[in-house]
């Protein structure tokens, strides 16, 4: 009885520890204070579009991009299952899914491990899946950073629990083959391709409600195998299509490209925060997702708001170009439709409709 009260409390992610409008106003917050170090530079013009998916610098007529991320707590979920070789699959696609959605080509990456105490086999389980997800992204990896932090790396145990995280360069070759958002117009078609799962965010909640009910080797009846295996899926990575895409803009012009991360589909509101998109298509709840909605009892709205719902990556494209972004992604067997459009300007609003009815997800 004591787990079912306090499952019927997890409705949202706030309640389970993540407030996302606290975390919008840091990001605000940490924009005004990092832009004031932007003329400390020589020889660098650093672009102004803080926000965005990654940071633009320009350096002798090329532009190039900068980001960092880590994998969120799906690294417990690893320590649980004593199994490391995919996660730094997760901790390349967190990286170079984004540095893409501003037209940036992955050009470097660099890792930093931090332990809890030494563990090289840890190290190097995490090195394979680095590796894989650098091959598939066709991005080098140029060094890394490995420290033991005993007293603020904490996990299940001292032996296994560790933190991951990366950064990426990128490269855009011109200013005109940046993919800001700005030309995001009425009757844009918004289309989504497949995600291989709940990639990397949610699992602060995600965790409260299926780990108090299964255990990791529990198949629940929604999911097509154990719960563990599920969760450790990873993140799938774009970057083969969308490089194609963007090599093709002359004739298959994109005016926006999102990764759909934390915050779900809120994210488009990074690419033009004036233009009204609603989401007339997406998927209804299955798998995972549906797993999570009946054993947390999570609103329609909270779940299109928190996880990708199985839309890993959005295309904000003319309607015309619609149809060769699908087949680029189909030849790369990831799974493309349109989910929605772009109905006009204004003050930024991102809807869904669901079940017949029409959510405001971005508020």
């Amino acid at each position: 009885m004591e787990i079912v009260v306090r499952l019927k409390r997890l409705t949202s992610y706030k309640d389970a520890g993540v407030n996302r409008r606290i975390v919008e106003k840091y990001h605000k917050a940490i924009g005004t204070l990092i832009a004031s170090t932007n003329s400390n530079t020589t020889g660098v013009t650093v672009l102004p579009i803080i926000g965005h998916y990654a940071g633009l610098i320009e350096i002798n007529n090329g532009i190039f991009a900068l980001h960092s991320d880590g994998v969120g707590t799906k690294v417990i979920i690893a320590q649980l299952l004593k199994r490391f070789d995919t996660i730094g699959v997760d901790c390349i696609a967190m990286n170079v899914n984004d540095i893409i959605c501003v037209g940036a080509r992955p050009i470097a990456f660099i890792d930093y491990i931090a332990l809890k105490s030494s563990n090289n086999m840890i190290v190097k389980e995490i090195l394979k899946g680095l590796v894989k997800g650098a091959r598939n992204a066709n991005v080098p990896i140029v060094g890394g950073e490995t420290a033991i932090l005993p007293d603020i790396i904490s996990g299940v145990d001292k032996t296994r629990a560790f933190d991951l995280a990366g950064m990426v360069l990128g490269k855009i070759e011109t200013r005109e083959k940046m993919v800001l958002g700005n030309n995001i117009q009425l009757n844009d078609v918004i289309l989504g391709v497949e995600s291989s799962g709940l990639h990397s965010n949610g699992y602060t909640l995600v965790r409260k409600i299926l780990l108090s009910r299964y255990s990791l080797k529990d198949q629940p009846s929604y999911l097509s195998k154990p719960l563990g295996e599920e969760l450790l899926t990873p993140t799938r990575i774009y970057v083969k299509p969308v490089l194609e895409i963007l090599e093709k803009t002359s004739s298959v012009p994109v005016h926006g490209l999102a990764h759909i991360t934390g915050g779900s589909f809120t994210k488009l509101l990074r690419l033009n925060n004036k233009m009204k998109y609603c989401l007339s298509s997406l998927p209804p709840p299955f798998g995972i997702f549906k797993q999570i909605s009946a054993d947390g009892s999570i609103s329609l709205k909270e779940m299109y708001r928190t996880f990708n719902m199985g839309i890993g990556f959005c295309v904000i494209a003319p309607r015309d170009s619609a149809h060769s972004v699908c087949k680029i992604f189909h030849r790369h067997r990831m799974s493309c439709k349109e989910i929605g459009t772009v109905e006009g300007s204004g003050t930024g609003e991102v809807s869904a409709i669901l079940d017949r009815k029409r959510y405001v997800l971005s508020r």
